[in-house]
């Protein structure tokens, strides 16, 4: 999909990269490339391989990123995590898919079938009405995109662990916040048109770009909600810089954050909205210490929301009710999509562990006309109807667990001095973590923040350990009561010893 250009942008996406790690740091370069293929490169636009993932925007930059950091970077890419539970965590994330797909070879069946079919993003149309059992060959190309996934989180893990590291990560929002404002600047007046300008089709519905009597923007991403949260992650990093910038810089880091600001009012979407008035104050007027708490907060609330909706405890109706006093457009939203998150939960239920996998499966159809009747949203109900609890587990277990590292290392250590850049982080990580639970927003870049917490806070604790050891080390020798407790010595010293005595 796609014309000439889309796929010229994305096969010399490499050679772009190439020139990033040439001319930056290996922390920037590999930052860049993540986020600049993440703003830039068209959607739904793939090259087609045998046996392996499709060749898209995710893949490109991750694998580029991947090879010259092994290529170029002397710094050895540590894959193995030190945490024993995120170890288990990867695996079943990586090895999860497979089990997927060997569970699920038999085919669905829904009204009149016919051989002829054809597929939108990976759904079947209403015009077949049988799904294809997935291929025991896929497994491998599921592993390896599995794998594909998690490069930047390997590479962040290594790469951005240090303070000086993370800091480049808020300094690179700020820059792209910018960079996208004018094209967000320019859809506000004429609609989502930049990737059909440029890539010759619109990636989403048109209809759903209006709201609040404008358009929002979509840009180069998947959907006008992708850029209302980018937009909000840049904001709040600008936030950051203001409060940090030096008396001669802070009019200009205060403008830049006002103008930002500006830019995610004009994305027209209440959810980023709605997480600003929770992460902006908490960037402006408290501490790293503060924000690691309420980090761990969101990173618990998006582990135990499937089981409270589940379980009924999610006061489903009275939410509803509640944003009805607000917006009947907005509670008529939001009632559909806890009815169909009722629905896609029951069907999960038939395949509890590993899920149905792929190309639509995991949704309900009409068993007459075979018409899809609900909708996955979510992150969260995407998640356990194509992968299962297990897949869910390994996904947002990997997604969570960096938060709660860094919040229990600084613990340990009090009178620690919290870097600004790590509670941000945590943060935006949080944020995104409470919205997947309404959205689909797991991106690379999202990958990558967890590595860097992750690896700082594998930092942090080889601090510790070398200070207590340093510690022991300094520490004088004791005689004690126990003779298998004293020192050894050596034969001379035990000669010179009797030769003092007699």
């Amino acid at each position: 999909m796609g014309n000439a250009i889309a796929y010229l942008v994305l096969l010399t996406w490499p050679l772009a990269i190439l020139v990033m790690f040439k001319r930056m740091s290996p922390e920037r370069a590999f930052i860049w490339s993540i986020l600049g293929g993440y703003m830039l490169l068209p959607q739904l636009t793939r090259v087609g391989l045998p046996l392996l993932p499709d060749l898209d925007k995710v893949l490109i930059p991750n694998v580029t990123a991947f090879i010259l950091c092994l290529a170029l970077v002397r710094e050895r890419v540590a894959v193995v995590p030190q945490n024993p539970l995120v170890r288990v965590l990867l695996v079943l994330f990586i090895l999860s898919p497979a089990f997927t797909v060997f569970t699920n070879t038999e085919a669905l069946q829904f009204g009149i079938v016919t051989s002829d079919y054809t597929t939108w993003m990976g759904i079947f149309t209403p015009a077949n009405a049988m799904i294809p059992g997935l291929r025991v060959y896929d497994s491998l190309s599921v592993v390896v995109a599995q794998i594909i996934f998690m490069l930047p989180f390997f590479l962040a893990r290594s790469l951005l662990a240090h303070e000086r590291a993370l800091a480049e990560l808020p300094r690179a929002l700020v820059v792209a916040g910018l960079i996208y404002s004018a094209p967000i600047l320019i859809e506000n007046a004429i609609g989502p048109e930049m990737h059909r300008m440029v890539y010759g089709y619109i990636q989403h519905d048109y209809g759903q770009s209006i709201r609040f009597g404008g358009f929002r923007p979509y840009v180069f991403m998947p959907h006008g909600l992708w850029v209302a949260f980018f937009a909000m992650m840049c904001f709040a990093s600008a936030l950051l810089q203001a409060r940090q910038a030096s008396p001669a810089e802070r009019t200009r880091a205060v403008m830049i954050a006002v103008w930002l600001g500006l830019m995610l009012v004009l994305c027209r979407s209440v959810g980023p909205w709605a997480l600003t008035l929770v992460v902006a104050p908490l960037v402006l007027f408290f501490g790293p210490k503060m924000q690691l708490r309420v980090a761990s907060m969101m990173a618990v609330t998006a582990l135990a929301y499937p089981l409270l909706r589940g379980s009924g405890i999610v006061p489903a109706d009275a939410m509803v009710r509640f944003v009805a006093g607000i917006s009947e457009d907005r509670a008529e939203s939001l009632g559909y999509r806890f009815t169909n998150e009722d629905l896609l939960l029951e069907r999960a239920a038939d395949k509890p562990w590993f899920g149905w996998g792929a190309w639509g499966r995991n949704l309900v159809y009409d068993p007459e006309t075979g018409e899809a009747i609900t909708i996955s949203d979510g992150q969260w109900i995407i998640t356990i109807g194509q992968a299962g609890w297990l897949g869910y587990i390994a996904t947002f277990g990997l997604l969570c667990v960096p938060i709660f590292a860094v919040w229990w290392r600084y613990r340990q250590m009090p009178n620690a001095d919290i870097p600004k850049v790590v509670g941000l982080l945590a943060l935006l990580l949080g944020a995104n973590l409470v919205d997947l639970l309404p959205n689909a927003t797991l991106i690379p870049f999202t990958w990558l923040l967890a590595g860097a917490l992750l690896g700082h806070a594998e930092l942090q604790a080889n601090r510790v350990q070398a200070a207590r050891l340093s510690k022991l080390q300094a520490a004088p020798t004791r005689r004690t009561l126990l003779a298998t407790a004293q020192p050894k010595r050596t034969a001379a010293q035990f000669r010179s010893e009797q030769d003092q005595m007699s």
